[in-house]
């Protein structure tokens, strides 16, 4: 019997899941590395690989950055690219009268 002897506490390493997850609704195709990262991180903290831990939670934040910048300007661009369009629908019908 050892005295006073306590087990080592895992490192608490965040595996990004969430942002990954909500990097899926705005550009899946990056989001889905990130997730399979994601997944990785808490079984390789349980074997006690800790470094393969934090390549893999650093590489799940890596690809869901990557898919927000991706999505939100993607969407940046959409809605500018509809307002223009609208603009220009209303201009457009202003300045085109039909006289019979």
């Amino acid at each position: 019997m050892q005295p006073n002897y306590t087990s080592p506490q895992p490192q608490q390493i965040n595996n990004n899941m969430t942002m990954s997850i909500v990097a899926i609704f705005l550009f899946w195709p990056l989001a889905i590395p990130a997730i399979i990262n994601a997944s990785k991180v808490n079984p390789l903290i349980q074997q006690g690989d800790y470094a393969g831990a934090q390549a893999a939670a650093a590489e799940s934040k890596k690809w869901s950055k990557w898919a927000l910048i991706v999505g939100i300007a993607w969407y940046v661009i959409a809605i500018v690219c509809c307002a223009l369009g609208g603009i220009g629908a209303i201009m457009g019908a202003e300045t085109s009268t039909t006289s019979y």
